[in-house]
């Protein structure tokens, strides 16, 4: 264990992985993504996981600035191969070589980077890709596989896919089974799976089935209790997280590998966006999960056994995310864009609530707004031209700045814009109805941002810095 550990249960948790039984213990970890416009350098955002006692953290791909600023903490990675990576992995042993020899061999040397898991895609299952990637993810694992073997890694290294919560369906937990179209793919998965000692790594989102269906009890959600509970036979479910990961259990139990290890890949709440998404609930829905946990009661099916760990969803806010599943896309984050912590929130590490990122260098405190002497009748295409490079998704309908009026909109727009563009003055012209001002415009809890400065990362060739890549994700079901 490294320096550091969130170890969230005291009590060690038996588990049965590949036919042994071997101690483990439940930890809370955390996504790094940063599909961002005002980036922290990694080696921030590393200090912050260290302060927060974070020692668990999953990529969604194999960045080398993120690599390099992870070697020496002791810190548990988990590494991401892109879907669009998948077709070229499985036809070539070539390939495969190559991407383990780039992303996880040269990383894994004294005093390295503590790679424990490859993703080999991400949701590649999702049904709104119709299959594109399903022929690919066995033999990539294979040819994986046998390439982390030659490198005398795969004793160390295990592969893993997480999957979206719609690879499997039921209207109650115990009849839980894998979509009818995986039953073979599932089957080959979790037998490989099971002989390499890896888990079964799953996205569960019970925001996701409170925000996609008006009729979902929104006390179900959370962990607090509810009026809605399921029962089951014996069985009662107080929380949509309980059920999904039962109707889990019991899609693996059919298949005959009913005690596999299950890691929870992505799970949260975010904070604004969208009508339920606020503050108070991803404070309440988080502490609730991790207290869960922590509780060690596990679920109806699995008693005193739960998920063997668990990765938050996500560090920080991404607000240059696609907002195609809902403007709420870019605010999952339990830290904001810089590093600032959102909320009390004790991650169960003996470190008490979250400490905030240290050393982040902002622009200047100057904001741009419309100028308040100028006609706004024709500014229709600059908020538009503003809200498209810039982030305006607190304006939406139930966003944090929703209330600020049709004036106040204009220069959040232009705000945001201008911070984008590390506060160049040509971007608060807006053809002369912007005027920039030292007096913080925020109102309430609308928060006009000042962005961070530029910070030095050394420039590579790869797939952007610790970009990630996810499809839409599918509602999860009731239970």
């Amino acid at each position: 264990m490294g320096i550091g550990m969130i170890t969230i249960t005291a009590m060690a948790v038996l588990l049965v992985l590949g036919g042994s039984t071997q101690v483990v213990e439940s930890a809370i970890g955390v996504n790094w993504g940063t599909i961002s416009n005002h980036r922290l350098s990694p080696s921030t955002v590393v200090n912050l996981l260290r302060d927060n006692k974070i020692q668990k953290v999953k990529l969604f791909d194999a960045d080398p600035d993120c690599l390099r600023a992870l070697m020496g903490t002791g810190i548990e990675v988990m590494v991401g191969v892109s879907n669009d990576l998948l077709a070229t992995l499985s036809s070539s042993t070539a390939a495969s070589d190559l991407w383990v020899s780039q992303n996880v061999s040269r990383y894994m040397v004294k005093g390295g980077a503590n790679i424990k898991y490859v993703a080999v895609g991400n949701e590649p299952f999702l049904s709104s890709y119709g299959g594109q990637f399903q022929s690919y993810v066995m033999p990539a694992m294979t040819n994986l596989q046998q390439s982390l073997a030659k490198a005398n890694l795969a004793g160390n290294v295990k592969l893993v896919v997480p999957c979206n919560a719609d690879a499997y369906e039921s209207s109650l937990p115990s009849q839980g089974a894998f979509r009818p179209e995986l039953s073979q793919i599932m089957t080959d998965l979790v037998t490989f799976l099971n002989s390499n000692g890896s888990p079964f790594v799953v996205n569960i989102y019970p925001f996701l089935s409170l925000y996609g269906n008006s009729d979902f009890p929104q006390d179900y959600a959370f962990f607090e209790g509810t009026t809605h509970s399921v029962t089951d036979g014996p069985n009662v479910y107080y929380n949509a997280f309980d059920g999904n990961y039962d109707t889990l259990v019991s899609a693996l139990n059919k298949l005959g590998f009913g005690q596999m290890a299950i890691v929870v890949g992505e799970i949260g709440w975010p904070t604004d966006g969208a009508i339920s998404a606020n503050v108070n609930a991803a404070r309440v829905f988080n502490q609730g999960l991790i207290n869960h946990v922590a509780s060690n009661k596990g679920t109806p099916l699995r008693p005193g056994q739960p998920p063997m760990d668990v990765y938050l969803f996500g560090l920080l806010d991404e607000e240059a995310k696609s907002v195609l599943p809902g403007s709420f896309e870019r605010h999952w984050g339990i830290f904001s864009f810089d590093g600032q912590a959102k909320y009390a929130l004790n991650l169960g590490s003996g470190n008490g609530l979250l400490r905030n990122a240290k050393d982040v260098h902002y622009l200047p405190s100057r904001w741009c707004v419309a100028d308040p002497s100028k006609d706004l009748s024709g500014v229709a295409d600059h908020f538009k031209l503003a809200c498209t490079v810039a982030d305006c998704t607190t304006l939406d309908y139930g966003g944090s700045c929703n209330g600020i009026g049709q004036r106040g909109n204009i220069s959040y727009a232009f705000n945001s814009y201008y911070q984008v563009q590390k506060q160049n003055s040509q971007s608060c012209e807006f053809d002369g109805l912007g005027i920039v001002t030292f007096l913080n415009p925020s109102m309430g809890q609308c928060k006009f941002l000042v962005g961070v400065a530029e910070q030095v990362v050394t420039k590579h060739l790869s797939l952007g810095l610790c970009l990630q890549s996810r499809g839409s994700r599918r509602l999860e079901s009731l239970v």
